[in-house]
Formats: structure tokens, sequence, C-alpha cells
């Protein structure tokens, strides 16, 4: 199953970052955050990835095609420019990187994948945003549900402090904290191929009119994750990732059960 990562936008609130690479390519703990996004899935299974690219996209197309080299061991032949791989890194995806337009939508970026994705169900996400997602179980409650899209629904990192007021004495303050139950969009879709009949043109991002009127005919349903998730919008979201990462194992990585073996999914090698 084929897994789309959205990478074409500008990141302007990482302006001090995006002027010169594209946001997916922002660095957390050493390595781009798209990188750790294509970990998660890859943890469950699934390797074969498409990158939808605009902004800066020859950036994206030369670091996964010199991906290989810089994952692996090599020897040079100085004389003839003939190079021997000597595999030394874990990484087994296969990976397309696709220009999909300097200023086309997310919608519009999905469209013109149509014919890179073969027909059948596949996965979307923004490559900016991580989580503990169980992937396993989101292809299940998805097959479960019959209908033509899942959106992962999570509720969003808390940002401020909460004052509870009897007038205009402050009774409690709480730092961070959520009281009600509140989900938004975490990326981590699964569509079928009918999505794609939902997409008018470049110019419409996914998150209007297609899921507006996937919700309305009755096609969309929400996969609730109450683990960890968080975006990398900010200065502010890059440092707090890195942070983690540093850490140790980031929590975007620890998942509470084994997942299962997608042996048909396992290429032996990164193609570009």
């Amino acid at each position: 199953m084929k897994t789309v990562l959205l990478a074409g936008g500008l990141g302007s609130r990482l302006a001090e970052e995006t002027v010169r690479i594209p946001k997916p390519m922002v660095e957390v703990a050493g390595r781009p955050i798209m990188m750790h996004v294509m970990d998660i899935y890859s943890h469950w299974g699934h390797h074969d990835f498409i990158v939808a690219c605009g902004y800066k996209c020859l950036l994206i197309k030369s670091f996964f095609q010199d991906l290989h080299l810089m994952n692996n061991d090599f020897t040079v032949a100085l004389k003839s420019g003939g190079m021997t791989l000597r595999p030394t890194g874990k990484i087994d995806w296969n990976v397309s990187v696709v220009d999909t337009g300097q200023t086309t939508m997310t919608g519009g970026r999905l469209l013109r994948l149509r014919d890179w994705l073969d027909n059948e169900t596949f996965m979307v996400t923004y490559s900016d945003g991580v989580g503990n997602i169980d992937i396993d179980a989101l292809l299940d409650f998805h097959r479960a549900h019959g209908k033509l899209a899942t959106v992962t629904a999570v509720q969003p990192p808390a940002r401020f402090g909460n004052l509870e007021l009897e007038g205009d004495q402050v009774v409690e303050f709480t730092e961070k904290v959520q009281k009600q139950e509140t989900w938004i969009n975490g990326g981590f879709f699964v569509f079928e191929p009918g999505v794609l009949d939902y997409l008018p043109g470049d110019s419409e991002p996914l998150e209007q009119s297609p899921l507006i009127n996937l919700a309305r005919d009755g096609e969309l349903f929400a996969y609730k994750h109450n683990g960890f998730w968080h975006p990398m919008d900010t200065v502010r979201d890059r440092d707090h990732l890195d942070r983690l990462a540093s850490e140790g194992t980031p929590p975007w990585m620890e998942f509470s059960r084994e997942p299962r073996l997608l042996k048909a999914e396992s290429p032996a090698m990164l193609h570009v």
C-alpha cells in the first residue's frame, strides 16, 4: 500500500528555515522531519512512499537521490569513477518523488498523483506532523466502516495556561491543560480511489471542499487517536520536538503493541 507525503507548502511560520529549504527538510534531531514521519509508517511495515513536492522540490529530489550513499558505506575507484556500495543502513524504503507544482494546493497535489496510485487504497499524511499512530488499527478501522475516507482525529497540544475565574479573582491556575474534548485533523488519512473524484483541481485544498463534501455524503469517518501527536508549525514546535527526540526514543515512536508483519511490502533497497 502506498503512502503519500504532502510536502509542497511554503511553511511561512518557519521562515527562518524555509527561506532556504522546504519545510519537510527542516531537521529534528539531525534528520529531516519528513523522515521521522516515514519512520512511523515504516515501523508498521509500510515502506512504499510517494513524496508530493512543490516548493524547492529539487532539494527534496536531490536528498533522496543521495540518501542511499549517505545511509551506507561505499568504495570509489578514483581512476574510473566506479563505485561499490557496502550496505550498512537499515532503511528499506521505496521512494517516488513527484513535482506536483509550485503553487498547487494539497487537493491538487493528490489529484496529480492519480496515475501513481494504481487505483488502490492508499494512505496520505502531512510531512510535518508526528504521532505514535497505530497504523494497523487505523487500517482495520477504515476497512470496517467501508466508506471512502478516514481521517485521524487528534487532540491539539495545549499551548496556554488555563485560568478559572470567579468575577475578577483567579481561583485556579493550571498550566497547559485541556479540559474539553476537542478533535482536529491530524492527517494520517486512509483513502479509497473514489476520493480522487472529489478533488476539483490544482487550486483546491484537500481540507476544504473535498473533505467537506465527503463528510456531507457520509463517506468520511474519524479514527480517534488518544496518544502523542504534535505538528511542527513554528520554531518553538521544532525546538520542542528536537528536545523530545534528543532524550531517547521519541514519543512518536513509542507504540503500545507490535505491528503485524507485511512481508509483501518490504523492498530490499531504496529506489529513486
